[in-house]
């Protein structure tokens, strides 16, 4: 009996063992990879797991400048690869983008909130991701269905303005505005997502489900590192994302089916909703229409990608023109000499005719990019980049931060300096979207570039624009602002905006 045992377990932890490193040591790798730092198998791997993305970023930087643009870090059973220099980035994601567009698999418990990748971020590079992509960018960001929302948008200003003129008059201290800016953004977003207007008890309720599953989110990425045992292990971790996902799933179900229940009934509406073009939406490799679950995460990823990175985005800019009063008050008097006095909100259309607020936004964007990294690629075949072979399957980020800030582009990068954006005839001349170079890519770039990212630059230059017109913004008596940074899900200020805030004589 005593033989069986110990053969039992003796196979047992052989199997263990053999698992743990064809999880843990990467096969079949090309000698010439990119450099990295020095590692040890198995521990080195398993280590970097548990890194976050600004504990990487801060290990990243002097590796880049000791070991040059490309770095290699061992993570788990696989290798990332991380890009600081810009041509390099414009080589892999423009020159070779095809090689470049995959995605890593995700791991089993984020295949839980991605339903199995059937989003537009996480999709594999293909027809699943063609058609949900399409159908975002054909439908709800058409340029002639974006100008349909300019009712939303003038709502939502109202729905702002009040609130911040309500705080600063109730208390005379100066406002914490970020809580006020993400719910102006989920306001938004949330009529465009579903349609309708909801009140602000089921604003708040989807802001809260959704916010609470991001600032969750590093947490749960362990999870996917031996899933079976860390169910075990972090069984109250798991249990909170299971909770958190039931919790999502409870409250975006049902608009989900109240508006399918309209469309059914045949009600007319001024203005088409994201659910709306979900509801036939049939996927090519599998010959079936999107479910509830894969609306719940195409509808949750709708509502992230334009609700907390525009409102930080829009907290910096704003925070840039309370530390820098001379370009607020350039800001205002351009405003102010396209739509004259008197005026109380500034129509989309007189937006193009203001070029330093384009820049002012451009330079927020470049100092402050929301994310320091895109969304994680993956390589489909081998590839030379700079005579180092990205072999298949390797996952390759970007060093967005880094590139906004190089002093061999930008001058004096640590300023803020709109006019850097602008050419000798006061317009500007800078292409975001990086298809003849690359100078800062806050939205990505090639094939997986945000793609809504012409939305998000029209929301901050709407919003930034009719807050300088309308309210003159000051810091705290003897105050600077505090640019310092925090990662959260994305980065934020890391002490948040306050400013004394006075509606302009008319």
């Amino acid at each position: 009996m005593e033989v069986w045992c110990i053969l039992l377990v003796t196979l047992s932890t052989a199997a263990l063992l053999k698992a743990l490193i064809n999880l843990l040591i990467p096969k079949k790798l090309p000698n010439n990879l990119p450099p990295g730092p020095f590692t040890i198998p198995i521990i080195s791997n398993i280590l970097w797991l548990f890194k976050a993305g600004p504990d990487v970023e801060l290990i990243l930087r002097p590796l880049h400048a000791k070991l040059g643009p490309l770095v290699t870090l061992h993570i788990g059973s696989g290798i990332a690869i991380f890009v600081s220099d810009r041509a390099l980035a414009y080589q892999t994601l423009v020159q070779n983008g095809a090689v470049f567009s995959d995605r890593p698999r995700s791991g089993p418990v984020a295949r839980i909130n991605n339903s199995n990748q059937h989003n537009i971020n996480s999709a594999a590079y293909g027809p699943t991701w063609r058609l949900l992509r399409r159908n975002l960018t054909a439908e709800i960001l058409h340029p002639s269905r974006v100008k349909s929302y300019s009712h939303a948008r003038s709502w939502v200003l109202n729905i702002l303005m009040d609130r911040l003129k309500s705080e600063a008059a109730k208390s005379g201290n100066p406002v914490i505005v970020m809580d006020h800016f993400r719910y102006g953004m989920f306001c938004l977003l949330v009529l465009m997502c579903f349609g309708d207007k909801l009140n602000e008890n089921q604003i708040k309720e989807i802001e809260d489900v959704e916010l609470r599953f991001l600032f969750n989110d590093s947490k749960f990425q362990v999870l996917n590192f031996w899933p079976s045992l860390m169910k075990i292990v972090l069984r109250k971790r798991w249990q909170l994302f299971l909770k958190l996902q039931q919790d999502k799933e409870a409250v975006l179900v049902p608009l989900i089916r109240a508006r399918k229940k309209a469309k059914e009934e045949g009600l007319k509406d001024a203005v088409l909703s994201y659910v709306d073009t979900l509801l036939d939406l049939e996927l090519p490799e599998e010959k079936r229409k999107v479910n509830e679950k894969e609306m719940v995460s195409l509808c949750s990823e709708f509502l992230d990608a334009g609700t907390d990175t525009t409102a930080a985005a829009l907290q910096w800019v704003m925070a840039n023109l309370v530390k820098y009063p001379d370009v607020q008050e350039k800001l205002f008097m351009e405003i102010k000499g396209v739509v004259g006095e008197g005026a109380v909100e500034i129509g989309e259309d007189e937006l193009q005719r203001m070029p330093y607020l384009k820049a002012v936004i451009l330079e927020g964007l470049r100092r402050h990019p929301p994310s320091h990294f895109v969304v994680p690629h993956a390589v489909t075949e081998d590839v030379v980049i700079d005579k180092y072979v990205i072999p298949k399957n390797a996952i390759v980020n970007f060093m967005v931060a880094e590139m906004g800030l190089d002093p061999k582009v930008w001058e004096d990068p640590m300023g803020f300096k709109p006019e850097r954006f602008m050419s000798s005839d006061g317009e500007v001349v800078f292409d975001i979207t990086g298809s003849k170079e690359i100078k800062m890519m806050p939205f990505g770039v090639g094939r997986r570039m945000c793609p809504g990212f012409g939305l998000a630059m029209l929301h901050l230059e709407y919003f930034v624009a009719n807050l300088v017109l309308n309210f003159e913004w000051k810091a705290k008596d003897g105050d600077d602002v505090d640019l310092s940074e925090k990662q959260e899900f994305i980065m934020v200020m890391k002490n948040p905006l306050q400013a004394y805030i006075s509606p302009r004589s008319k």
